[in-house]
Formats: structure tokens, sequence, C-alpha cells
């Protein structure tokens, strides 16, 4: 049977709040380990039905590209409720909620910079 690895290291500061964050997978296109700002990771626990869910970001994430994160996350999990259930209604919904998200973060966007 084939495996295939996904790898994350994470340096903390004294305060053990991530300062950066490295990743690696054995499918990664790009030789060595890859930094990144953000990482969430969720996993399904069949036993207790649930998700069990780590998310860290380093303290020079900016709140914009957060917010982008999530939005980009949820919006992956919409395309894999319409190719995994066939459920179009729920992916319809959470795309519905995606895009009056980034049209709010957007508008934010706009009035940080005319206040600059």
């Amino acid at each position: 049977m084939r495996q295939s690895e996904i790898n994350f290291t994470v340096e903390l500061d004294n305060q053990n709040v991530p300062d950066k964050i490295y990743w690696d997978a054995t499918e990664n296109p790009n030789e060595g380990l890859n930094d990144t700002k953000g990482v969430s990771i969720a996993v399904w626990d069949h036993y207790h039905r649930n998700t069990l869910k780590i998310d860290l970001w380093t303290k020079d994430m900016e709140v914009g590209d957060m917010k982008r994160f999530m939005i980009e996350i949820m919006g992956g999990i919409a395309n894999t409720v319409r190719t995994a259930t066939g459920d179009a209604a729920m992916a319809d919904d959470i795309d519905n909620l995606c895009r009056s998200l980034s049209k709010r973060v957007e508008e934010e966007f706009r009035a940080e910079n005319q206040k600059k």
C-alpha cells in the first residue's frame, strides 16, 4: 500500500504563540519546507461523531488575510459538499454566505484604505 505524509513544524515564541509555520508533504511539488502564515486542520472523529480542529496562525498574519483564509476554506467546503454528497442546496447556501462575507471584507478593506 502506498503512503503519503503531510508534516507541519511550528516555531513558537516565548509565550507559545506561533512565530513561524512550515509544512511539507510527500506530494508537494516544491522541494523542502514551505512557510505559511496560517493552517487549519479538521479531522472527523467517527467514534464520537464530531470534529477535532486545529487552527494556527503566525502573529504577523494580518486580520484581513485571516478573514480571506476563512472564507476560502468555506468555499472549499462548499465544493466538497457538492462533489462528495451531491447536496447542491447546502453547497449553494455556503457559497452564498462566502459571497456575503467577501463583500463585507472588501468593504472593510476599502473603508480602511480611505482612512490612510
